[in-house]
């Protein structure tokens, strides 16, 4: 039987962590500039990539970081780093120069991963699948999984419509916004993955 509390925990701790609103202004800066038709694709792009990687973690998770020998830590922290590597050229502006931007697919890395199915999804749902003991859990499980996503693609869909009203301006206002917020989630990513080492020793 469909469990609406299962349903409801994981689709909130998801939308916490992938945070749908905090995306906007990253999925505008990265793709600024681009003809909105090949926006939107980006964003549709990002969504599937995003699914792709939590639903194989979802079904192999433990399997694949023990085959890898990769701990929970060490994928937070890995992360935080291509995340502040990204907020840094957003920062600087580098995102601004043509060859860096029309030639590299954002909608892959970093949009798709690790900023939406990031370390901190990856591991909820790890959990979740794991806890889920019942057809109708694990049917309440990917439910979630399936919402948070198609509200993703929503959320970035429409977020096109702001670059309209902000213009060029506005963008690289937005962009270096985008630049900090990123930058400070690289940083707690990275914080948060090095505290669990310490606990861990």
């Amino acid at each position: 039987m469909f469990d609406l509390a299962v349903f409801g925990s994981l689709f909130l701790t998801l939308f916490v962590i992938m945070d749908p609103p905090g995306v906007t202004p990253i999925f505008l800066a990265l793709t600024s500039g681009r003809p909105a038709k090949a926006q939107r694709k980006m964003a549709f792009q990002a969504v599937c990539v995003a699914f792709g990687v939590i639903a194989v973690f979802g079904l192999l998770g433990h399997q694949i970081l023990d085959y890898l020998h990769v701990s929970v830590p060490a994928l937070m922290i890995a992360g935080g780093l291509l995340l502040l590597l990204i907020a840094l050229d957003l920062l600087t502006g580098k995102t601004d120069e043509p060859k860096q931007t029309k030639d590299v697919n954002v909608a892959l890395v970093p949009l798709g991963m690790p900023l939406l199915a990031g370390p901190g999804a990856i591991v909820s749902v790890i959990l979740a699948v794991q806890k889920a003991d019942s057809v109708g859990t694990q049917l309440s499980v990917w439910a979630a999984i399936v919402a948070i996503h198609l509200v993703l693609w929503v959320v970035m869909r429409y977020s096109l419509l702001i670059i309209r009203v902000i213009k060029d301006g506005g963008v690289v206002l937005v962009t270096r916004l985008a630049g900090m917020m990123l930058s400070a989630i690289a940083v707690q990513q990275v914080i948060n993955g090095v505290t669990q080492v310490i606990q861990g020793a």
